[in-house]
């Protein structure tokens, strides 16, 4: 019956690896994954010799000694401490999408067009890579691309250019993402996992992180596509700067709020989520107060009656990005089915036996999350290794698997926003891009190597 598993689980991430092929949304295979896996389970219970302890991280001692009301009780138990944790990362991930929406809502996203008034391409690189790193670090990597890509479509018109700009915003949003516990899905899934805190994340990942932002950025402002001046292709003139009476407010606002989440969790304790869902009360306050006063200066009587139909809360719901959160949910779950089984237990025990570098087994864990989604694989070494929160690993892991994406258009979630919103190619990514982001890998990784001599 394992067997049977795994291959459901290797058939439906290759479903997922070729959804663009199969014209089929990712979601749909890992939500059917999911279901599948653990109806398995379910059915076969009574046959597995193994059953991993989630909450103890260890294998449970006489599991197949157990009868099977006992074991089906432990199986709806550990299917309902996987529920809760995905729905920490996932209720977490809606509170600070919605945010984001509302800011865009008010077109908060258009202060930063003032800051951008260069001609020169190399100086315009520079500055959308850094304000892809520190923007990625506040408001996920995800969120950063969209942004600026959103940007550079209105202020740089070749449409060849724009996909230079957008590859190496990529390699900045995902490196920004992974020293930031709201950075990055992975990062925020290790440390609602509590293997990392924030000021250790900080400390040892900041400057690898950044290491492999500046060489690739560097190398590329050397190359043909980045050379010249954008004479007619940008325009930086007052009147084009689109703004409302309120944008810089909930601007500001927004990414104070997100960024109060961490000293939230350190005061009270709690998980993130919570104090996520306050920040989104608030900015939500504040939207719907912004918004009453527009509305009531701008709209004629019989219109007033409606107000709801105007709310910028439930307009910024309507536009959060469900099926990635139904993925989330399903690839989450079906990883969660494997740890279950102790498959990921053995998997990492013979891994490590193998290959006894525990660094090597993370910087493959990098390339491997340029092939297939980073999600699952972070999610699969929190069943695998089992250190002590802030152990190197877990900084590595982090590391590894936020920047290891990069190196294909399709190994993150902003390089598949980036490929959908300015049409790039895998190939032309191939050819123009992964070798920077290659480079860029590798030697944050050797700074963190190094780094390990003297922070741990």
């Amino acid at each position: 019956m394992e067997t049977i598993i795994v291959i459901i689980f290797i058939l439906g991430y290759l479903a997922i690896t070729l959804e663009h092929s199969l014209k089929l949304d990712k979601l749909i295979p890992a939500l059917v994954m999911m279901a599948i896996t653990w109806a398995l389970i379910s059915f076969g219970i009574d046959g597995f010799q193994n059953w991993f302890d989630s909450g103890e991280h260890a294998l449970v001692e006489g599991f197949s000694s157990l009868d099977h009301e006992s074991k089906t009780h432990l199986v709806e138990e550990t299917l309902l401490h996987h529920l809760g944790k995905t729905a920490e990362i996932l209720f977490f991930l809606l509170g600070a999408m919605t945010i984001v929406e509302i800011i865009d809502h008010f077109d908060g996203f258009s202060t930063f067009k003032r800051y951008i008034k260069t001609r020169t391409k190399k100086k315009l690189l520079w500055t959308f890579t850094i304000l892809a790193f520190i923007l990625s670090a506040i408001i996920d990597n995800l969120t950063a691309t969209i942004v600026l890509i959103t940007i550079l479509q209105k202020i740089i018109k070749d449409k060849n250019t724009r996909m230079w700009f957008a590859g190496l915003i990529i390699i900045a949003a995902n490196a920004g993402g992974a020293w930031s516990p709201i950075g990055d899905v992975t990062t925020t899934m290790l440390w609602i996992g509590k293997k990392v805190t924030t000021d250790a994340l900080i400390t040892h990942l900041l400057i690898p992180s950044l290491v492999c932002m500046i060489i690739p950025t560097f190398i590329a402002s050397f190359m043909t596509p980045f050379k010249g001046d954008l004479v007619k292709e940008i325009d930086v003139k007052p009147e084009a700067i689109h703004d409302t009476t309120y944008s810089a407010i909930m601007l500001y606002l927004g990414l104070g709020m997100i960024l109060f989440v961490p000293v939230f969790k350190t005061v009270t304790h709690l998980p993130p989520y919570v104090g996520m869902m306050l920040s989104l009360g608030v900015v939500a306050t504040f939207a719907e107060i912004f918004s009453s006063r527009q509305f009531k200066l701008t709209t004629l009587g019989d219109h007033s009656k409606d107000s709801g139909h105007h709310s910028p809360v439930h307009k910024s719901l309507s536009k959060i990005e469900m099926p990635s959160v139904l993925f989330f949910f399903g690839i989450l779950m079906a990883v969660a089915s494997l740890e279950s089984l102790g498959i990921l237990f053995n998997f990492a025990d013979s891994m490590n036996a193998a290959i006894p570098n525990t660094d090597i087994v993370v910087l493959l864990l990098g390339v491997g999350s340029a092939v297939i989604d980073n999600v699952p694989l972070v999610a699969a070494s929190l069943g695998m290794f089992h250190q002590e929160m802030n152990d190197p690993i877990w900084h590595f892991i982090a590391y590894s698997a936020g920047t290891g994406g990069s190196m294909l258009i399709i190994g993150s979630a902003a390089g598949v926003v980036a490929m959908g919103m300015e049409k790039i190619s895998f190939f032309w990514y191939v050819k123009n891009i992964t070798l920077l982001a290659v480079v860029g890998f590798l030697a944050g990784a050797a700074v963190f190597v190094l780094e390990q001599q003297f922070l741990y």
